[in-house]
């Protein structure tokens, strides 16, 4: 069964070429509604346990350097089939390949810096939201 929230970061190219603002106002626009919000710095440490399910992949050490290079965004954003719609909403992981009006084919800029995260499915939406939030945060 489909839950009603999915999680997502802006990530750090996001941030630093100031689109935070846009990119939210695309979430909120298409339906999101945002529950839980903040701005913060991974750790080195808080990177590689967040993406540990990569670390056996060549771009490992690249993602965490990259993930922990400047602040983050992340959120918790409900809406009927989250999920699945959020990831719609993204785009593909290549931005030459995102469809368009896409979160990543506007502000994306290759697909290493692709902009947003987006949680893939339900569980790991609750996983990666509990990363992040506590039940405290969350509205």
């Amino acid at each position: 069964m489909a839950t009603n929230r999915t999680f997502t970061m802006l990530k750090p190219d996001a941030v630093r070429n100031g689109h935070i603002g846009a990119i939210l106002d695309k979430i909120t626009a298409t339906g999101f509604r945002i529950v839980a919000l903040k701005m913060t710095q991974l750790t080195t440490a808080d990177a590689e346990a967040f993406y540990a399910v990569h670390n056996e992949r060549p771009f490992f050490g690249e993602l965490v350097a990259y993930m922990t290079s400047g602040p983050i965004v992340a959120a918790i954003l409900e809406k009927d089939n989250a999920v699945d719609d959020f990831r719609k909403l993204i785009g593909a992981t290549n931005p030459a390949d995102a469809a368009e009006g896409t979160i990543r084919n506007l502000f994306a800029t290759s697909i290493s810096e692709n902009a947003v995260h987006g949680s893939d499915s339900d569980d790991n939406a609750a996983i990666e939201s509990a990363f992040h939030f506590a039940g405290r945060e969350q509205f």
